[in-house]
């Protein structure tokens, strides 16, 4: 199994990207990027909101889409502000499921809609790319 390896930049520069396939063993390497990246820009309180978040939208491509690899990536947005992506090939856009209070699973964007500042996703002409955005305390208060 072949996969790209961490692209760390100066941070505030470029984001910190991985390509991974799309399987559930994989979101460990994603969480370790959001992990890294906030621990090198100095934002660690974000560091328990990023990874549920990557993890979530991981899910997402490995249950609802037909997605070999993603691309997942983590870059600032601003002095207090980062953005995770999780790219895929689906054109679906992604919601928030309505589900009833014994649902087992399907609460992966509502939880990542609570957890974040904002989120969405792009159409690309190959699929999309979700995302969402986390801002330190400092950010949130303004």
């Amino acid at each position: 199994m072949a996969m790209s390896p961490v692209r760390p930049v100066t941070p505030g520069a470029l984001p910190y990207t991985m390509l991974l396939p799309c399987r559930p063993e994989s979101m460990a390497r994603a969480r370790a990027l959001v992990s890294r990246a906030l621990d090198a820009w100095g934002m660690p309180e974000l560091t328990d909101e990023g990874e549920i978040i990557v993890s979530e939208l991981m899910t997402n491509v490995v249950d609802h889409t037909t997605t070999a690899l993603t691309m997942v990536a983590i870059e600032r947005g601003g002095p207090h502000r980062v953005r995770i992506h999780v790219a895929d090939a689906s054109r679906m856009p992604p919601c928030i499921a309505d589900l009833d209070s014994g649902a087992e699973s399907g609460r992966g964007l509502r939880l990542v809609d609570e957890l974040s500042y904002r989120w969405g996703y792009n159409d690309k002409p190959w699929g999309k790319i979700t995302w969402a955005e986390l801002s330190t305390r400092s950010e949130r208060d303004r």
